[in-house]
């Protein structure tokens, strides 16, 4: 037994797989993209809030520190805070400044480039 097939029909059932798989492609690239952006802001997100909760520690520990009256070795005005925090390597490239006025002294960490974390500022004033 010979099974013989129309060429026209085998042709047209191509021509239609082929229009079917180019929609599901469509669909899924305009599925799949928004979330691709997604993923991305989203790890973005979590890597600011990551450099933030490093420089607020090593803010928090540094307070300490100048609480203790450490603050009294540094001049008036504002001047670039050395950290000898190991954790401080985590941190994406900023600086760390502390500013003295009268008996109120400030520390703050600022990144050097947008988006990768908000400032970290404590201040407080001598007893």
């Amino acid at each position: 037994m010979v099974i013989r097939t129309n060429q026209a029909s085998v042709v047209a059932q191509r021509g239609a797989l082929m229009a079917d798989l180019v929609v599901a492609m469509a669909i899924l690239t305009v599925a799949a993209l928004p979330l691709a952006f997604a993923f991305d802001q989203e790890t973005r997100l979590c890597r600011a809030r990551y450099n933030e909760a490093v420089a607020m520690e090593i803010v928090d520990g540094e307070m300490e520190i100048l609480a203790a009256g450490e603050w009294r070795a540094f001049a008036q005005g504002e001047q670039p805070y050395p950290v000898q925090a190991a954790s401080a390597s985590n941190l994406p490239p900023g600086r760390f400044t502390l500013r003295v006025h009268g008996e109120n002294y400030r520390l703050e960490w600022k990144p050097n480039k947008k988006g990768m974390g908000r400032p970290v500022v404590r201040e407080r004033k001598a007893p």
